[in-house]
């Protein structure tokens, strides 16, 4: 092989070779910041994962917040009305969270299908609902009068 055709195989091999390990690395950075969004309905039918972070979107089932007198401990659940989602988080809620009103929790789903939830999103005022909740509801038929993704 002729030393001009050898050196650029070696360095096309060389930028071919980086480029893989450069995506790898970069797919493997994201994987672990990866959140999806499922609405109740999929996670009652089992297809969101166990112990992965993930985000559950709908609306605070009427009655279902419980508080704890001891610590900052919350429960309730999330539907789209197709299905709910019992959620227990435990922090400072957001001062827009109550029932009957849009809300998002991120966490990891636990075997007994109970989201441990480590954020909870409120919608910001009374005409905005989270993209992901509002396509969930509608998917569902149930969507609320005036739950559109306003800005």
């Amino acid at each position: 092989m002729h030393p001009v055709r050898k050196r650029r195989l070696m360095i096309v091999l060389f930028i071919v070779l980086f480029s893989s390990v450069a995506v790898g690395l970069v797919v493997y950075g994201l994987s672990g910041n990866i959140n999806l969004f499922y609405p109740p309905a999929e996670v009652v039918a089992g297809k969101a994962p166990v112990g992965q972070s993930i985000r559950v979107g709908g609306m605070v089932v009427d009655g279902s917040i419980q508080r704890a007198s001891d610590s900052l401990r919350v429960a309730f659940e999330l539907t789209d009305y197709s299905g709910t989602v019992p959620v227990v988080y435990e922090g400072i809620l957001p001062d827009l969270f109550d029932e009957g009103q849009g809300a998002v929790a991120a966490g990891q789903l636990d075997a007994n299908g109970v989201l441990q939830a480590t954020e909870i999103l409120a919608k910001h005022d009374e005409n905005y609902m989270p993209p992901e909740v509002a396509e969930a509801l509608e998917a569902s038929g149930k969507a609320p009068p005036g739950a559109g993704s306003g800005s």
